[in-house]
Parts: structure tokens; sequence; C-alpha cells
């Protein structure tokens, strides 16, 4: 089976399932870069490494034609943010193709956009209505917002971004943590928060909670990781908080040093709005053993995060409960390792590079056999993604 999975470059965050998929038996897979990385993603640390298995359309005519053959011979197509003149073709022949995105309507739709939104879906989506075009949810908002104008109805699926998987010892990484967890002792519990510092990201909820735990008596010290445009304006909150003994501000990181940090971390707080399409540092932050306690707005979190089971989730925008699970974790040691274990255990047995490209293989070849994949897979990578209602959360407590 030859698959190939079109983007605008190769990232981190693809090259494990990249990596998987040339592993597997009968496969023949290529990686199609449409464009450069940007300067930003290259001075963050990502990599510009050339793999065997990937095509930079852009650096040459030859290049292009051959992956524009790719696109439209492949018995299967993964097409990101790219043009849809790769898969115009493709479509029309009636070949399986799946569209891999985020949510479409981060900041929602009103009045202004509503009708600039329709056009595009109808052009990038409405028109294939009914070709064999299949959705790959990189959110779990994005079947909402797909059915908005009825597109992709029964054709969406669980997906996401997948990084690297790293291996531990789960038993000792957890041991390693416990020596942090002893709430209102000497012994201060690590929180972890990491990212851009912009303002959909809310580092000043972090600062906010940091001025609650210290007020309240908790022995911690948060750690937090990125650069941005609200850089200035957090250190010198920090300053103005009188945080700056409980709080420490670094800057960029490569992604390889941020999971230093998370192995060391007994908690990871992830504040993001509906801004943030998947938010791969959940993975890596439960992958470290974590426990996360996030925004319910966050792409990824819906998918990963079983409330009180492996991290904690609280409604976005909302100061007081993301104070109150963070205090929770801390007043039960013991649940923190339970939950970051747990969260670890998610990862490994679950949502990875390694499962996540087996299954497609697999919904892939049921797919072009015209077999029902409604219950192929349970939950995960490939299992049917349905619209979250937007009282989800409830009873969370």
């Amino acid at each position: 089976m030859k698959i190939t999975f079109i983007s605008n470059y190769l990232t981190h965050h693809q090259i494990p399932f990249s990596e998987k998929m040339t592993e597997l038996s009968g496969v023949e897979y290529y990686f199609v870069s449409t464009q450069p990385m940007e300067e930003e993603r290259i001075a963050m640390g990502w990599s510009q490494e050339t793999y065997p298995y990937e095509i930079k359309a852009y650096q040459s005519m030859e290049l292009k034609k051959k992956a524009e053959k790719l696109a439209e011979e492949s018995d299967v197509v993964i097409i990101g943010s790219a043009p849809d003149s790769y898969i115009d073709a493709r479509l029309k022949q009636k070949r399986l193709t799946f569209r891999y995105a985020e949510r479409f309507y981060k900041q929602g739709l009103n009045i202004k956009n509503i009708g600039h939104a329709f056009i595009g879906s109808l052009l990038h989506h409405g028109k294939y209505r009914r070709s064999p075009l299949y959705m790959l949810c990189a959110s779990a908002y994005t079947v909402a917002d797909c059915a908005v104008f009825g597109n992709y109805i029964g054709k969406t699926f669980q997906w996401g971004y997948f990084p690297q998987f790293e291996e531990y010892d789960i038993a000792d990484l957890m041991n390693q943590k416990a020596a942090n967890t002893h709430q209102k002792t000497s012994t201060k519990i690590k929180i972890l928060w990491a990212g851009r510092v912009i303002q959909w990201k809310h580092p000043e909820a972090v600062l906010k909670l940091a001025e609650q735990l210290k007020m309240s008596g908790y022995a911690f010290e948060i750690q937090m990781i990125g650069t941005g445009e609200m850089q200035e304006s957090v250190e010198q909150m920090i300053v103005e908080k009188n945080i700056s003994n409980c709080v420490s501000f670094h800057g960029a990181m490569k992604p390889e040093l941020v999971r230093k940090y998370m192995e060391q971390a007994d908690i990871f707080v992830f504040t993001s709005d509906f801004n943030e399409g998947w938010g791969a540092v959940v993975n890596e932050a439960m992958n470290s053993g974590c426990a996360v306690v996030a925004s319910h707005a966050i792409g990824s979190v819906p998918f990963l995060i079983k409330n009180k089971k492996n991290g904690l989730i609280y409604q976005n925008g909302n100061q007081e409960e993301l104070q109150k699970k963070v205090m929770w974790l801390l007043d039960h040691p013991d649940e923190c390792r339970r939950i970051g274990k747990n969260a670890y255990l998610t990862i490994q047995n679950l949502w990875n590079a390694e499962v996540a490209a087996s299954r497609f293989v697999k919904l892939s070849e049921m797919l072009l056999k015209g077999e029902d994949t409604e219950y192929l897979f349970a939950d995960g990578p490939c299992s049917r993604a349905e619209i979250i209602k937007n009282d989800w959360y409830t009873g969370n407590e």
C-alpha cells in the first residue's frame, strides 16, 4: 500500500508517526513538504533534517512533479496544510483521501465572518462531499466545526499529534517525583508551564495561581518556559505579585530540554483557550508522568484526558476552578502520583505514533474494501470522533 502525507513541512510532531509508517510491512510511505519551514519555528529549535521518505516539493520543478504524481496515484493520501490542487485529481477518481486538521473556527462564528466561513467551507470541503474524503481530527472540536455546514458527517476520526514517545521505568520515574509531593512542608512541589508566551495561552493565569498558592501556605515552585509578546509583562507581574521566590521564568528551549523539565515536574499546568488547536505539550507532559491540569478548550484535552483518572480538566477561563484542582493535587500526593502514572500509561498504550500508524493502515484497508469501520476502535487514534456537547465537563468534581 502506497501512502503519502502532504503538508506544509515536516515537524517534530509528525516525524515519529512517519518513522513508524516506514517500519510497517507492506507500506510504501512518503511525506511531501510543500514549503520551507518558517524562521520562527527554526528559532524555536525545530529540526530541519531531511529524511529518506521526505520530498521537498518546493526545491525544484522535478520534485514538485514527483509530489503531484504521488498525490494522484497513491492508494491513500493524508493532506494537512497544503493546497487542494494536490487532491483534486485523485478525488475525481474516487481515491481514498484524508484531511488532517485542527478546528476551523477557533474564534467562533458570528454575523461578520459566517459568510466567508460558508464560502470557504463550500470550496474546500462541501464540493468533495460525495468523494471518499474523510477527516482526521487534530482537535476534539474539529467535528463540530465540520458539522456547522454539513461536512464530513459520519466521516470523522480521532487523530492528533504524536510526539516522540519516551519510555521510562514508570515506577522509578514516579518514585523520583514522590520525593516532591509532601504538601505544606519544606519540600517543594514542582509545577511546570511551557508554551509561547502569548495572550491566548494565558500565562497570567499561572501567576495568579502562584499568588494564591503562596497565600495559602503551600510549598511549591513553578517553572515557566517560553518566549513571546507577553514575556516582558509576565516578568513584570512576577515582581509586582511578589512571587519571584516561587516562580522562575525561562526563555525558549529546544523540545528535548523541555522534556527534561517535564520529567522532574509533579504537575503540568496548561492554560490555553480555544485558540489552542491541539497542544502537543499535553502528550509530552503525560508521557513524562506529570499530573496535567488543563483547560477544557484545548483541542487535545477531551481526547487524551479522562478527568481524575489520568489528568484534571477545568473549565476554560475559570481561575477559581484551576486553583482548586491544583490545590487538590497538592493536598492528595498519592492521587497526584496515581494520575501521573495513568497519564504515562495512556501515552504508552494508546496515544502514540506506533498505535496511530498501525491503526491508520488498518482503517485505510477497511475503507478501501468498503467495510464498515464504525466499531473498529472504541477509543484513541482512528476511533470515531463525535461532537462534544457544551456541558461535557459537567460532573468532573
